[in-house]
């Protein structure tokens, strides 16, 4: 694609990144046929290929944002899909994630939409005040049906919708300290506690350093880390995005002088993709450029770390039919595809792949609270596909998705790593009832 910057943009490094990034696109429209808005609303702006032309003119003519211009990056769910399928290699990631920090920094949204940005920013990066809004969620529920009628009020009636009856107790394994692995020592790891899963779903990664140490690797859970950022970096807000990777960065570097770390261990796909990339987050900050390289050239997902280990023979081979999610932060903002499969078919799990597992299933980090009405459609289109699989679980890797897909789906969802504990001696996880185990014919 021909650009015309100035050399006075192109002295701007994230202008110049981005113009390096048009440059690659050759208008083929291959990101078309596997972008879910696209695919959804049929409407050229909505696809990648459609929202490249609209940043390039508004970065090109140095204008901000335009209500159209935000309307469409605002429907992009950052699945990634694109990229997976570009033959030219654009990193539509840094693309749309330059877009939005100019969004942010030159369009002023209407004040309801403000509201519910800033409310979003300031609790669920925090799991004490995350905690606390699902708590007061309970009295608010009453409310979803006339919220929902009123446009600028469906994404509070999407919040309460997704807060779940009951919350679980914090876990005082995500308290910072060292879990000492069983036997011969085969690693040390560093754990991500992460925000809203911490909440949400604390087993995950209770149940993550139970494995971990059973198979002999010790896990840190290092005191200062936080949230990745990713939520409020794809809101455009990049200077929380990088003060979080920056206390991230700081706190996993201490354990590295310390002791040491062969990976820092991600249980949340959604921040995986957001840790691997804070090398290029930060390369401009000549104070922490290369740590955060190194911490993203430690960070792997949780399957990832396990494939490289040599696994005993499972305990029990449960037999059962599992339909495998993969994540979009997973297949592709990591391109990990082979291991979460490999590991549960090598647990004793029958695996089975869902139609159009390349789309989103419509969570993608705030996504199905600000742009409510695509979101349940794309969760609907996952669902049924999942269930044309007759299995019964699902298994993905990402809070998110487990969210999103066990609003509508009729079977369990847990995480991979709760089905490989099972298999490897932990206890059958919460949800999973003998009569509802459907084992391969």
């Amino acid at each position: 694609m021909q650009t015309n910057f100035s050399p006075a943009q192109l002295a701007d490094p994230d202008v110049a990144e981005s113009e390096k990034i048009l440059r690659k696109c050759v208008h083929c429209g291959f990101c078309t046929a596997t972008c879910p808005t696209y695919v959804t609303l049929g409407n050229e702006l909505d696809s990648p290929r459609g929202r490249i032309y609209l940043i390039k003119d508004m970065l090109e003519n140095g204008r901000p944002a335009d209500k159209e211009i935000v309307t469409h990056i605002d429907r992009c769910l950052s699945c990634l899909a694109c990229m997976t399928t570009c033959p030219s290699g654009v990193n539509y990631m840094h693309l749309v994630d330059h877009a939005r920090a100019h969004i942010e920094e030159t369009y002023k949204r209407p004040l309801l939409d403000r509201l519910t940005r800033a409310m979003l920013a300031f609790v669920l990066p925090y799991p004490q005040r995350f905690r606390a809004a699902l708590k007061l969620a309970r009295l608010g529920k009453p409310f979803i049906s006339p919220f929902e009628k009123i446009p600028a009020l469906k994404p509070l009636a999407a919040m309460l919708k997704l807060a779940p009856e009951s919350i679980p107790a914090a876990s005082p394994m995500a308290l910072p300290g060292v879990h000492a692995g069983q036997g011969a020592k085969k690693g040390r790891v560093a754990i991500l506690t992460g925000c809203a899963q911490s909440v949400l779903d604390p087993a995950i990664n209770d149940t993550t350093i139970s494995l971990l140490t059973r198979l002999g690797v010790e896990v840190v859970v290092p005191p200062g880390e936080g949230c990745c950022g990713a939520l409020v970096h794809h809101m455009g807000r990049e200077e929380a995005a990088l003060a979080s990777a920056r206390q991230n960065v700081d706190a996993w570097t201490r354990s590295i002088e310390q002791g040491g770390l062969d990976a820092i261990v991600i249980t949340a796909s959604g921040c995986g993709t957001t840790i691997k990339d804070y090398g290029f987050m930060l390369r401009l900050d000549p104070a922490y450029a290369d740590r955060a390289a190194r911490v993203s050239a430690l960070a792997k997902d949780i399957t990832e770390y396990l494939a490289s280990l040599e696994l005993p023979e499972p305990v029990r081979k449960p037999g059962t039919v599992v339909a495998y999610h993969s994540a979009c932060s997973m297949q592709h903002g990591q391109k990990i595809t082979r291991q979460p499969k490999e590991l549960l078919a090598k647990a004793g799990f029958i695996v089975r792949e869902p139609r159009e597992g390349h789309l989103c299933c419509g969570s993608a980090g705030t996504y199905n609270i600000l742009q409510p009405e695509i979101s349940a459609r794309l969760r609907d289109r996952k669902v049924k596909n999942i269930e044309a699989t007759g299995a019964s679980i699902v298994a993905t890797g990402n809070i998110g998705c487990i969210t999103q897909i066990a609003s509508a789906a009729s079977m369990p969802v847990v995480h991979t790593i709760k089905l490989l504990d099972w298999a490897y001696g932990g206890p059958r996880p919460d949800g999973i009832l003998d009569e509802s185990l459907v084992a391969a014919e």
